[in-house]
């Protein structure tokens, strides 16, 4: 090959590697930037007061697929409300005397709403739930909140949410 037609190839080979290379550099830096970055987390911790509650039976009398709790509650942190939290209970299996219900909840805050769900078996004196979202300054929460003394005048709850 001649130099005179072998110096455009060259040159568009020399401009491909240098294209690839900044490609790679820069897939690179992004990698690092997703992995190396920790997740900020937070601890809320709230009483939950003034629980509003309703049973719903929509079958025969008794727990049964599709029976429904509904409630709602004021958040108070350190003595002063800071929002509050509603939620439904669907029960979804029964085995004798025990049944586990779908639980969903959501929590308004000053600044955002937090969602919750998980299952929850009727004996359980506890509740692990995956934070699934949020609005607000919680638009990208997950995490885990656990509830203590449900539907008790000391409920609490303390959420630990991944940013």
């Amino acid at each position: 090959m001649e130099n005179g037609k072998r110096r455009p190839l060259l040159v568009k080979c020399a401009a491909l590697s240098l294209v690839a290379a900044g490609v790679g550099v820069l897939a690179v830096g992004s990698a690092a930037a997703d992995t190396s970055g920790k997740d900020r987390a937070e601890v809320i911790e709230l009483q939950i007061k003034d629980l509003e509650y309703q049973a719903i039976d929509v079958g025969p009398t008794g727990p049964g697929p599709g029976d429904m709790s509904v409630f709602c509650g004021t958040a108070v942190e350190n003595g002063r409300t800071v929002g509050r939290g509603a939620g439904t209970s669907q029960i979804v299996s029964v085995d004798g005397e025990r049944h586990t219900s779908q639980a969903v909840i959501t929590i308004e805050l000053e600044r955002g709403s937090l969602t919750m769900q998980s299952l929850q078996a009727s004996d359980a004196r506890s509740l692990d739930m995956a934070i699934t979202g949020g609005t607000g300054a919680f638009k990208d929460a997950r995490g885990t909140a656990r509830y203590w003394d449900i539907a008790t005048p000391r409920e609490r709850m303390r959420a630990e949410i991944l940013h």
